[in-house]
């Protein structure tokens, strides 16, 4: 029985072949990275990632791809191997980690194959051939994974390679694995067998979606024979492939019907479930993290998306009319994918769209999600805000525990007295912490408001895809269900220090805005970083962030039409495309070679590009900014040249200056002082709930 009716469907169990999940959440295989191909033992940040969701209630854990084939189908080292038998002990290691709190786990399979060995990102690929494909295509889009001309597979290298699956499928029985699933997604080799754009092989596997389907079908066939009819196998497709982004006609892709007649062959090899996503030629990560096609704007009108590619949600449901469509076709259970909550799981289930709910950034953010969602606990839940710091970096913005060795909290030897000066997000974190290990924990806040600089953030990102008062949200109400009393509008000063006599301190007063050392920089059309905050803070606390940002489409004293962004990491980015889409006309300086510090590679891309279209300037890698004058800016560009910008307003957008200044004031004081957050070195807001955490896990 389930104990929340409001998720009814939800959370009753399911199957999948014989096996029996708890609910119908399914922990998805997206790659993590958290290990690398030496590993023969599993590390403990893994065991404790995969363990924290088993026991907080996930219906089936689905564990990220191991390489099937070494070397020729990975693209980068951080991944486990499987190729071998004797990786099966730490794989082993994981499957029992998860069994051990009852939740049921299969095991993801893929082979990179078509990827293009010279990823930009990855300066050491083990393997360094021509990449593996159905045919000799590649595309016309520079942003696309496949612009190396492929080695064409022959007839033999396909059943060797479906061999290597089988095989590897057997190792993960022998591991105590419930089943598998077959990535034949994304943009990887089986999808593109499965794709009529990227094989135009005359042989059997190619010229019909029966002949495409092949490669797949006989991956489930081996498998099926090798491992028994009662071991399951689910398989992982593309319910549609979108090419206009790269000037390809959809036609000529995986349309949602081709895909369906794709599901009914791999139904008929043995697959026992099919799982939905889509795919988007030149935007592979967008593929997955459906919010992300619409940062900063979908890259193609609206109109033009497919009829079947939910749009209203920006990302949230983008699969489930895909998905629907698949499941009229098959009788086995599908899965759906994409940006999906408890709230929109429920309505797909109970609409009959599909069958069970994949999730992932969710239950990074809180592995607990299902448990909480079962127990109604639904404002305790920690949220996704969309920021995709888990994309390839092992950690999670408000889950600072990931990555991490342990998974829990646990209780202090001894009870101190705690007093954190500062709201922002590691403060309020430093504070949750430390009140769940048992202290008695005080929050002093000069301003009148929680959030630090998160209000700010708020307002100029907005709210997608990242939706940053959520943090503010979630954390303002554990610390008042954890009994931590929280003082507003009152700054924490020595007196104040004195007078409570606290056991330990937490330093969290944030950073100063950097002043760049420029020549009229003082000048009255220069708006400094420091400026901009205040001004922001104080309207801050009049409206609330997502109400000043509709303001300022109409009113933003002191910006002029035409702005020079200084600095041109996260900050500035972010503040070009907020001043870009409010009609300014905007170049950007940043002395690094590379714009962009601090955000996610992917959603970097999509900016720069985005930056191209809509005429934003920029100019990295300089080498002096000379002085401001009545002229303009005049700095020494990257080549050399010496060049003036003329704007009517400047910006400061440099990376924020620690500040300790209170530090020494209280040394002698207390016993125990620590700088967390920008106090002790500015960063993401990962960052700052991060030393938040982990600072107040050893007091």
């Amino acid at each position: 029985m389930t104990s929340n009716p409001a998720y009814q469907k939800l959370l009753e169990p399911g199957r999948i072949g014989p096996v029996v999940t708890r609910n119908r959440v399914i922990k998805t295989g997206a790659g993590v990275m958290m290990w690398h191909e030496d590993d023969v033992v599993m590390r403990d940040e893994v065991l404790a990632f995969y363990e924290a969701m088993a026991r907080g209630g996930t219906g089936l854990i689905i564990v990220e791809s191991p390489t099937v084939d070494y070397p020729a189908g990975c693209r980068w080292r951080d991944r486990y191997r499987l190729d071998d038998d004797k990786y099966i002990p730490g794989m082993a290691q994981i499957a029992e980690v998860i069994h051990k709190h009852g939740c049921p786990t299969f095991m993801q399979m893929n082979h990179d194959g078509t990827w293009q060995v010279g990823l930009p990102f990855v300066p050491d690929p083990p393997y360094s051939g021509p990449p593996y494909a159905a045919s000799d295509v590649v595309v016309p889009c520079e942003t696309d994974f496949h612009n190396e001309v492929p080695h064409p597979l022959s007839i033999p290298e396909i059943e060797g390679i479906v061999e290597k699956f089988a095989q590897c499928a057997l190792r993960a029985k022998k591991a105590g694995f419930d089943g598998v699933d077959v990535n034949a997604s994304s943009s990887h080799l089986l999808h593109n067998v499965l794709s009529p754009f990227w094989n135009r092989r005359t042989d059997e596997y190619g010229g019909s979606a029966e002949n495409r389907s092949r490669f797949v079908c006989q991956v489930v066939s081996e498998i099926k024979r090798l491992c028994g009819r009662d071991f399951p196998v689910t398989v992982c497709i593309n319910g549609l492939e979108v090419g206009q982004i790269c000037g390809i006609d959809d036609k000529r892709c995986i349309t949602n019907e081709t895909a369906k007649e794709h599901a009914r062959f791999i139904e008929k090899a043995g697959a026992d479930g099919i799982m939905v996503r889509s795919h988007w030629i030149g935007y592979h990560e967008a593929a997955y993290l459906c919010d992300a096609l619409f940062y900063p704007d979908a890259p193609i009108p609206l109109k033009d998306f497919p009829k079947e590619y939910y749009t209203k949600g920006k990302g949230a449901g983008a699969n489930m009319l895909i998905a629907a469509n698949v499941k009229k076709t098959v009788n086995v259970p599908v899965i759906v994918v994409g940006r999906l909550d408890a709230d929109l799981g429920e309505k797909i289930l109970e609409e009959g769209m599909a069958d069970f709910i994949g999730m992932t950034r969710r239950l990074h953010a809180d592995p607990d999600y299902v448990n909480k969602i079962k127990e109604g606990r639904l404002e305790d839940i920690a949220p996704c805000t969309g920021c995709d710091n888990c994309l390839g970096s092992r950690r999670c913005r408000i889950n600072a525990l990931m990555g991490l060795p342990v998974n829990t909290i646990e209780k202090a030897a001894n009870k101190k007295k705690v007093l954190v000066i500062g709201g922002g997000p590691s403060g309020l974190e430093a504070a949750r912490v430390c009140a769940l290990r048992g202290h008695d924990v005080t929050l002093y806040e000069k301003a009148p408001i929680l959030g630090g600089l998160l209000p700010i953030a708020a307002m100029v990102k907005g709210p997608h895809p990242e939706n940053v008062p959520l943090i503010i949200k979630y954390l303002r109400t554990q610390l008042a269900e954890l009994g931590v009393k929280v003082v507003l509008g009152r700054e924490a000063d020595v007196p104040i220090v004195e007078e409570f006599k606290p056991d330990v301190v937490f330093l969290a007063t944030g950073a100063s805005p950097t002043v760049p050392a420029i020549k009229g920089i003082d000048r009255p059309n220069v708006v400094s970083g420091g400026d901009l905050h205040k001004q922001l803070k104080f309207y801050s606390r009049i409206f609330t962030p997502y109400t000043l940002r509709a303001l300022t489409r109409f009113y933003m004293p002191g910006i002029g039409k035409n702005v020079v962004v200084i600095g041109g990491a996260l900050q500035g980015c972010e503040l070009a495309e907020f001043l870009a889409k409010r009609g300014r006309n905007v170049t950007i300086v940043e002395k690094a070679d590379e714009l962009g510090e601090g955000m996610v590679p992917a959603l970097l891309g999509y900016l720069l590009r985005w930056f191209k279209k809509k005429g934003v300037v920029t100019y990295a890698g300089v080498k002096k900014y000379v002085e401001i004058t009545d002229e303009g800016l005049t700095i020494v560009t990257k080549e050399g040249e010496t060049k003036t910008l003329r704007a009517d307003t400047f910006i400061s957008a440099l990376p924020l200056t620690a500040k300790e200044d209170l530090r020494a004031k209280l040394e002698g004081k207390v016993s125990e002082i620590y700088a967390v957050g920008d106090c002790a070195q500015p960063g993401l807001i990962a960052d700052a709930i991060g030393t938040g955490l982990r600072t107040a896990m050893n007091v």
